[in-house]
């Protein structure tokens, strides 16, 4: 009993019927613009003041609505308040505006069917509880029992009890008029207004295209402060070794530390500022670092921590970095700083880094003769080889191979390929990249 009277008069069910009100509401403006027309028609009456003609003004207002709900924001609207008044979860209904045909249709038939079905509620609620009330108090006013109210069953002859159930009885069904009506809103919500396979593969789309801006900032907080951190450590722990012996490379570690420390600093603010207020389509555009522009002193201050670097490099015909397209060489530049952050933290001895420009006309490299015709498909090649640490000397691992996945990713996205391991007694990282990646 208590069950069936929440499912009637509860919290939820009140406000599916004011979801209805609101509907006949909105109704209300096609209602009077197409009850002039009808009145015209008519020969100039009132349509009000005549029910078959209220009713035909009232059909020919659905199908006014129904043409304005092509509009895309009709949708949203809906699904706000279906939301927020019918307990519909919000999973099952689409986001944002309707922009299939096939959509706003759908759209179309739900916004139809919210205003006719509305409407109708809205009468019901307008006329049945004033004359519920009236039948309910009928035998007990005498004022009404005297009243001309053009019904036989009204006069004093009636059997007392039959005005007040009928009162009683009118109330109900419009309550369970109501209730009825919303529950079948309520389950056409998710087949009107849900998503279509259009919404579904947008929506998918935009969750990859937010997990690829995710994992592309994670990579360049992993690269940038990873490395910084393991350089400045080494720097720090190999001036303190010579503290006293050699002034001169304390000096210069100091000066690396304050450079990495800076420079990282400035990294850290510009992905800051770019979760803030910057563009996640563009997560490049807060980093700078690149091949032409900083892999001097890249390699400089991996030197300043202690370790020796030996770097060759052959940028190709062009003679130097800055020729290379610009995610080639910032995506580069990455690779080769995830490669000596990991010969600090992992490798001992000297560093042997190789990166030139192969495939190309003076490469010195073999060039095959479709290569000539096409010297688009050259491809940058890097390869950093050291001797693997002893396994008591190795510093424990706290990324999980982050670095070198994000490597990898990063090589994958411009159609390359990164592999590391043992080679010939030597840990070595190589990586190929091509140089149309950049242009794609």
């Amino acid at each position: 009993m208590r069950a069936g009277l929440g499912g009637l008069l509860g919290a939820r069910a009140r406000l599916r019927w004011v979801h209805l009100i609101l509907g006949g509401a909105l109704l209300m403006p096609y209602f009077l613009l197409t009850q002039v027309g009808v009145g015209m028609v008519a020969g100039g009456v009132n349509a009000l003041n005549s029910f078959p003609l209220a009713l035909a003004a009232y059909a020919a207002a659905l199908p006014l609505a129904a043409a304005t709900a092509v509009f895309g924001l009709v949708r949203p609207l809906s699904v706000t308040a279906v939301r927020a008044m019918c307990g519909v979860p919000g999973d099952r209904l689409a986001e944002g505006p309707a922009r299939s045909w096939a959509a706003r249709g759908r759209t179309s038939a739900w916004w139809t069917l919210h205003l006719g079905v509305g409407a109708l509620v809205s009468g019901l609620t307008l006329a049945v509880p004033p004359m519920g009330v009236v039948l309910i108090a009928l035998p007990f006013v005498s004022g009404l029992q005297e009243a001309r109210l053009g019904l036989g069953w009204f006069s004093t002859g009636a059997q007392p009890y039959v005005a007040p159930l009928l009162g009683i009885g009118l109330l109900a069904g419009l309550a369970l008029c109501a209730a009825g009506a919303a529950a079948l809103l309520a389950r056409l919500a998710p087949v009107l207004l849900g998503p279509t396979a259009a919404d579904r593969l947008a929506a998918a789309e935009e969750r990859a295209a937010d997990l690829a801006v995710r994992n592309r900032l994670a990579r360049e907080l992993h690269d940038a402060v990873g490395h910084a951190l393991s350089a400045v450590t080494l720097q720090a722990v190999a001036a303190r070794r010579v503290l006293e012996r050699d002034p001169e490379f304390v000096r210069e570690a100091l000066a690396a530390i304050e450079d990495t420390t800076r420079r990282t600093v400035g990294e850290l603010d510009a992905v800051l500022g770019l979760l803030r207020d910057g563009d996640p389509a563009r997560p490049d555009a807060a980093f700078a670092p690149t091949l032409a522009a900083d892999l001097d002193g890249l390699l400089a201050r991996t030197r300043a921590a202690g370790t020796t670097v030996t770097a060759h490099q052959d940028p190709g015909p062009a003679g130097n970095w800055a020729q290379l397209p610009e995610i080639v060489s910032r995506e580069a530049y990455r690779i080769v700083q995830e490669g000596l952050s990991n010969a600090l933290r992992h490798g001992s001895g000297p560093v042997e880094l190789r990166i030139s420009v192969r495939g190309g006309e003076g490469s010195g490299h073999p060039v095959p003769t479709d290569r000539r015709e096409h010297p688009e498909q050259r491809e940058l090649e890097i390869s950093m080889t050291n001797p693997p640490a002893a396994p008591e000397a190795r510093e424990a691992r706290t990324t999980g191979g982050r670095g070198l996945r994000g490597a990898a990713e990063r090589a994958a996205l411009l159609g390359g390929r990164v592999e590391a391991g043992p080679y010939e007694g030597r840990w070595r990282l190589r990586a190929v990249l091509p140089l149309a990646g950049g242009k794609r």
